[in-house]
């Protein structure tokens, strides 16, 4: 198998890569209206992710993809998380409804 190919099937590479989708969706997200974010999935995504960059740390040879790959979801979670939080606990709906912003 040439050494393309043999990159591709090697799980230490293909895992992360295909990983990188939750991060990209997340980043995404961070456009959109506040009211969509769920608080529960959110934290969970956040736990999740602190979890993989510690496990990419702890084994042998270290997965610096995999933690780039949940540093960046990671990122974006937390971004994510405080939309969440300045919308329904901070008066940030308050403020949009004041305001007249379609989102309610």
């Amino acid at each position: 198998m040439s050494a393309p190919g043999r990159l591709l099937t090697n799980n230490r590479y293909a895992g992360p890569v295909s990983n990188f989708g939750i991060p990209i969706a997340a980043v995404m997200d961070t456009k959109k209206d506040p009211i969509l974010i769920s608080g529960p999935m959110t934290g969970s995504l956040i736990l999740y992710s602190l979890v993989f960059m510690r496990y990419s740390m702890a084994i042998t040879p270290k997965n610096y993809l995999l933690f780039g790959c949940h540093f960046v979801n990671e990122c974006a979670q937390l971004t994510q998380g405080f939309r969440y939080l300045n919308y329904w606990h901070l008066g940030g709906r308050e403020k949009s409804l004041a305001e007249g912003s379609p989102s309610n």
